[in-house]
């Protein structure tokens, strides 16, 4: 197997024996990318000086027998929208073209004090606000497996990246999806934790070097195996500096120790959002391969309207992406949702009437959400994890209208809206659960197909031992044609 498709804890097992030095996995890293990444415009920063220097004093610390940590001498890249000091960080917005990060986004130095070497980073939307990875700085970035086709977003450049093998672990983020999606289209794992559990602070958006930590979203890891994701969970969870003089982390095992004792929930479709057929049918296939292992698998859902939380979240995500909206646009937004009729959930009306909320109407909100919470709460009473689509499509070709409201998605060969992307992953964030993504299988067109694995809060590691256990079953990470 070429060096650029092994898992990350496979490298670091060869790294930690001798197999492979960090230089010349770095060397083998950046040749891949010199070769396969202009196809695709994954990868849009480079550091490759510092990178090859920190990587000669991970090997000779080696040979002295030091350890840097857990991430000892690995090459890796992370999401543009992070900072990683002296490199810029624009979220693709040409305003922030000469934003050069003073410092390092806490995750980012959590990932360099466990020894990791970052070499590069990769592509996004503007301003991380899109289902595909396009902007005026950087460019399109293109799925490895159809290049007509987006590789999702906001993290689309970190899943491409995985998928195409140049590199072997990705720092992602997620507010509507934007870890899960890019994995689903790009055939790759990605873990959206639980709110709360690992740092955004020096994340763009918010503002560049804002200690703002926003609602709903999250950091986390995307990468080609369900270890290493445990591996970077670990890695990356911890408070920041202000929580950390008192809270620690520490996450429960997973709920069961083999696959038969597991109790697994099961919800392939729904009315409020159509999952395309063939999603769908991959969804309970995986189920059955389950089921057929022993474990105990049933449809079944918490108690509560999907439509209406959905609604509740993307109103919710509004008003925390409006915060850094001028005051010319929060006054137009401000007349729509006034003008708009009581009842209407046109994706427009319901974003104006979310940004533009009083901050009492938005306690209101987060009231609700948190009977929604022990909702979910409840239902994780009976179940341990529950299986659900991340998008209810597959990758689509590229669309860069500006009117991203007018854009439509086919879902069983009727348009439908170009929001309803977010409709799985809104339902899963805003009540800010673990939801781990596993590739499932592919479309008769060889489109990837991945799948929600939604676990209780706080308890990340149980999705992530059934996505690992699910690999044994179905094959895990494949790579597209032409890349291995």
């Amino acid at each position: 197997m070429d060096l650029g498709y092994r898992t990350a804890t496979a490298l670091l097992s060869d790294l930690g024996a001798g197999r492979v030095g960090s230089v010349e996995l770095l060397d083998h890293l950046l040749a891949r990318a010199e070769k396969l990444n202009p196809a695709i415009n994954a990868i849009v920063v480079r550091d490759t000086e510092e990178a090859r220097a920190r990587a000669a004093q991970a090997d000779a610390a080696r040979r002295r027998g030091e350890s840097w940590g857990p991430l000892h001498g690995l090459p890796m890249t992370v999401k543009e929208c992070f900072d990683v000091a002296g490199l810029p960080t624009t979220a693709g917005a040409p305003a922030l073209k000469a934003n050069a990060a003073q410092r390092h986004a806490d995750a980012v130095q959590r990932l360099v004090d466990a020894g990791a070497v970052i070499f590069g980073k990769t592509n996004v939307p503007l301003f991380a606000g899109d289902l595909q990875s396009y902007n005026d700085v950087y460019g399109t970035t293109n799925n490895p497996w159809d290049t007509s086709r987006g590789p999702g977003g906001s993290s689309g450049g970190s899943a491409a990246a995985l998928a195409a093998g140049l590199t072997p672990l990705e720092l992602g983020s997620d507010i509507g999806g934007s870890i899960r999606n890019p994995a689903h289209f790009c055939g790759v794992y990605g873990h959206k934790p639980s709110y709360g559990l690992i740092s955004v602070r020096g994340h763009v958006p918010g503002p560049p070097n804002s200690l703002l930590q926003v609602d709903i979203g999250v950091a986390g890891p995307l990468a080609r195996s369900a270890e290493d994701l445990d591996l970077a969970l670990a890695v990356l969870a911890g408070p920041d500096e202000f929580d950390a003089p008192a809270w620690r982390v520490e996450l429960p095992a997973p709920r069961q120790a083999q696959l038969r004792d597991y109790r697994i929930a099961i919800c392939a479709d729904d009315p409020f959002c159509p999952v395309d057929a063939e999603i769908a049918g991959l969804i309970r296939a995986t189920a059955a391969a389950l089921a057929k292992a022993g474990a105990k698998v049933a449809d079944a859902r918490p108690d509560l309207d999907f439509g209406q939380s959905f609604r509740h979240f993307y109103q919710m995500l509004a008003a925390t992406l409006a915060a850094g909206f001028p005051e010319p646009v929060l006054q137009g937004l401000e007349a729509r949702a006034k003008a708009a009729a009581d009842d209407s959930i046109a994706y427009a009306d319901l974003f104006a009437r979310g940004a533009s909320m009083r901050h009492a109407a938005y306690n209101q909100a987060a009231a609700l959400r948190q009977q929604q919470r022990a909702a979910w709460g409840r239902f994780f009473g009976d179940w341990d994890v529950f299986l659900c689509p991340v998008v209810p499509m597959a990758a689509f070709p590229h669309d860069h209208s500006p009117d991203m409201l007018s854009r439509r998605l086919t879902v069983n060969g009727t348009a439908r809206p170009y929001g309803d992307a977010l409709c799985w992953a809104g339902l899963i964030g805003n009540v800010r659960l673990p939801a781990t993504v596993v590739p499932i299988g592919r479309t008769k067109a060889g489109l990837p197909v991945g799948m929600q694995i939604v676990g209780p809060y706080l308890e990340d590691r149980t999705p992530i031992d059934v996505a690992r256990r699910l690999a044994d079953l179905i094959g895990g990470f494949a790579p597209p044609p032409g890349y291995a």
